[in-house]
């Protein structure tokens, strides 16, 4: 497929057109909606019993690596919640892992790295990704977008900068001492780790638009961590090679971070068409920080489900309300949804949402 085609999957034109008339993807496009949009970050997952079950005995990286287990973890909370979309079951470690860099998902850890990223001998370490790398994600796309029918499937990614801090760091990190004092102090090898990481992050993406993705999120989950001028000139090109490499498909392009207040404008800059806010930031302020021509996405506080029914409503109408005058508004959690979640809650605040934004 070229880049300037439509991604169909193996969907019949009457599901592909209701998909695209699916109030997510409506709400993308900064369209009219039936009503306000909901999915969750991390929906399909640790907060259910139906995934610990399916999952039970089976590491993660591996669990993402078997098309049928993908399916039936995605199409989970679609069912519980009667969420407005489906988020692919994977890990953002996923094409580092594919293209052989030793890796695992640590439980209670998370990410761990055999030989991190410090030189430029390094780099020999991230190849290119091809799709036959990941064969069981098209594979698993294809089951997907056949079970889902109407509902959209979203896509997604791990960003360069924070793909950049597990290869540099090893493992997870609060500080990024390694990472910035690459990016620092080594300025050229940094552009070169994050060009490559865009490479690889691209033909990711790529293989889950052709495959039949309706849209694609791009996750920087560690970019709070940087002063604005870093982000614009360490991060920002990286993040935007990898929003122009899929621009011409059409798809829809989220980017998301967390404590990325002060990033926010330059988050969409850099080429998404929707801008995640996490909930320190209320709507109509991170309206005012991206500017016109970008929808948002969020941004209500995890924890807040924790609280109670009335306190979920009372949060949930607050965010609504700040999102009022948006150009287009999909709600979310302003990160992902806690394991200890109770997953009644989330199926309560879809109905809650679905019901009070009716159009």
């Amino acid at each position: 497929m070229s880049a300037n085609a439509s991604p169909s999957g193996h969907q019949p034109t009457a599901t592909r057109d209701a998909v695209q008339n699916s109030a997510f993807l409506k709400a993308c496009r900064r369209e009219p909606v039936p009503h306000t949009p909901v999915w969750f970050m991390r929906q399909a997952g640790r907060s259910l019993p139906e995934y610990l079950k399916a999952r039970e005995g089976i590491p993660m990286l591996e669990s993402c690596m078997r098309p049928e287990l993908v399916t039936e973890i995605t199409l989970q909370p679609v069912r519980r919640h009667r969420v407005d979309a489906a988020i692919y079951f994977s890990d953002i470690v996923v094409p580092l892992k594919a293209i052989g860099i030793d890796l695992d998902i640590k439980p209670g850890v998370g990410p761990v790295v055999e030989k991190p990223i410090r030189t430029r001998a390094d780099l020999a370490q991230l190849r290119d990704l091809t799709p036959e790398d990941v064969s069981y994600v098209t594979e698993a796309i294809g089951l997907l977008t056949a079970e889902l029918g109407a509902t959209p499937l979203i896509g997604f990614a791990g960003a360069p900068f924070t793909l950049a801090s597990y290869l540099v760091e090893g493992g997870p990190s609060r500080t990024y001492e390694n990472a910035k004092a690459m990016m620092y102090g080594d300025p050229e090898l940094w552009a070169d780790l994050l060009g490559r990481l865009a490479d690889i992050t691209s033909a990711f993406l790529k293989v889950q638009i052709e495959a039949g993705a309706s849209a694609v999120q791009l996750f920087d989950s560690w970019a709070g961590a940087l002063a604005p001028a870093d982000y614009r000139r360490s991060v920002l090109p990286a993040s935007a090679k990898v929003f122009d490499a899929v621009a011409g498909y059409g798809v829809p392009r989220i980017h998301f971070g967390v404590g990325t207040g002060e990033l926010l404008g330059l988050m969409g800059e850099a080429g998404a068409d929707v801008v995640g806010v996490d909930w320190r930031v209320p709507l109509d302020e991170a309206a005012r920080r991206v500017g016109p021509g970008k929808a948002l996405q969020g941004n209500l506080d995890p924890t807040v489900l924790f609280a109670g029914t009335e306190a979920v409503e009372a949060k949930t109408r607050e965010v609504l309300d700040s999102a009022a005058g948006l150009e287009g508004h999909i709600f979310n959690l302003g990160h992902g949804v806690m394991p200890s979640t109770d997953p009644d809650a989330l199926t309560r605040l879809v109905e809650y949402v679905h019901t009070r934004t009716v159009r």
